[in-house]
């Protein structure tokens, strides 16, 4: 029987192979937990097992397990393993669960529930960066919303529209919002290259992005929530009408 080609590469040596080795292990292994392969309540693999099928180390194993648990999506059981724990607990603010769960086959799922979450946040910060931001907040908004229309590729507008979002975020002022738009960049990136369009859509969504930066430079708190909800309203259309 032919062995099984390894999914990482082992690194004995140095401390940054071996931390690279259980890292590159977590992710393989998470991905396969949110994407259904281990459903909630299954238990996984042992060590000596996993350590065969990625032809990796047991300490690496081992580690690898450790950081799935501190994600909240594993738990240690005596005499039985690592058991998946139900969804309802899996720290789905983690960058690397973000990661997991928008590459799941659900996709549109995943993307509409990131639209509930920009529906309750979004709207509230935009309207209090309208009033708190600093000056040095404000070009950080203004520059990434110039990037978005002078972007010329896909990858460009993603990265400029998902700097614009996280600048208004950190502009709220609120210090419990900026953790948040840290761990949510993954999900956005996501979104975004999902949405992104050519033509109208591009043109249409590139004026809501700068009437929000206008409302916010001119101190207008009202008209910077109104703005923030067109913009989501014309996002859920999109991801509406699913990809093309």
């Amino acid at each position: 029987m032919a062995r099984k080609q390894p999914v990482v590469s082992r690194t004995r040596d140095s401390r940054a192979g071996k931390s690279s080795v259980h890292a590159q292990l977590a992710n393989e292994i998470g991905l396969r937990i949110v994407r259904g392969d281990y459903p909630p309540g299954s238990i996984l693999p042992n060590e000596a097992q996993w350590s065969e099928t990625f032809n990796a180390s047991r300490s690496a194993v081992r580690e690898a397990i450790k950081m799935l648990m501190a994600k909240s999506l594993l738990a240690s059981r005596p005499k039985i393993g690592s058991r998946v724990e139900p969804r309802e607990r899996w720290n789905l603010l983690d960058r690397d669960v973000l990661a997991w769960y928008a590459s799941s086959p659900d996709r549109e799922a995943f993307l509409k529930a990131v639209q509930e979450f920009r529906h309750i946040i979004e709207p509230e910060a935009a309207a209090l960066a309208a009033t708190r931001r600093t000056d040095e907040q404000m070009d950080e908004i203004s520059r990434a919303c110039r990037e978005m229309g002078a972007a010329v590729t896909l990858e460009e507008r993603t990265g400029a529209d998902t700097r614009f979002h996280l600048a208004i975020l950190r502009a709220s002022g609120n210090d419990l919002l900026v953790p948040l738009g840290v761990l949510i960049e993954s999900a956005f990136s996501h979104l975004f290259l999902y949405v992104t369009r050519e033509g109208d859509d591009l043109d249409a969504a590139q004026k809501l992005h700068e009437s929000i930066e206008r409302n916010i430079r001119l101190v207008r708190p009202e008209a910077a929530r109104r703005a923030v909800r067109k913009l989501l309203a014309n996002t859920d259309k999109v991801v509406e009408r699913g990809p093309e």
